[in-house]
């Protein structure tokens, strides 16, 4: 009954995160809707520049840092408690996920989708769209055997933690070039 209650209030703690950074982004909407003349203020009040991306790879280290700091709650109370239970070498589970850039940017999209798609303003249908759409996909892809946490290993008495190299980068050479009719093989 205690890991229950305690369970319930990590949730809570959660949820209480996530309604805070959503009060924060309608604040921040209805501020730019206003610094744009859009519900009739005026265009003099100059804030914050829009970041020019949603995305988490493209943030500045500090700003990374702060959003994983807020999705941390998310993925461990909602995400991996209530849909990530099962911890196999099959479908493995990397505790050091925001090392692996394509866990990280992955789980990040999906925790964006997921606070869109359970806002009320996305109906009754919001969540099973999330669910389908984003979190079944995910989950799919990071816990596959070749996927980015296919390197780490989760047993407790021999934990292991591998990022997997990059592929190397394009070979210049196969570029098209203007002007050359392009070969293909």
């Amino acid at each position: 009954m205690e890991a229950k209650v305690l369970a319930l209030v990590s949730e809570r703690d959660s949820l209480a995160i996530v309604a805070d950074r959503l009060a924060r982004d309608a604040e921040d909407e209805s501020a730019g809707l206003l610094e744009t003349g859009a519900l009739g203020g005026s265009e003099d009040g100059e804030e914050g520049e829009e970041p020019s991306s949603v995305t988490i790879l493209a943030f500045d280290d500090d700003a990374l840092a702060e959003e994983v700091r807020t999705m941390a709650p998310w993925v461990d109370h909602i995400l991996l408690a209530v849909f990530g239970q099962e911890i196999t070498s099959g479908r493995p589970w990397c505790t050091r996920w925001p090392e692996h850039d394509e866990a990280l940017a992955r789980i990040h999209h999906c925790w964006l989708a997921w606070q869109e798609l359970t806002d009320s303003r996305s109906g009754a249908t919001g969540p099973s769209i999330w669910q389908r759409d984003h979190l079944e996909p995910l989950l799919l892809k990071l816990r596959a055997a070749d996927g980015p946490f296919g390197a780490c290993t989760t047993n407790p008495d021999h934990p292991h933690h591998r990022l997997l190299p990059a592929p190397p980068f394009t070979d210049p050479d196969a570029l098209p070039r203007v002007g050359e009719p392009r070969t293909s093989v």
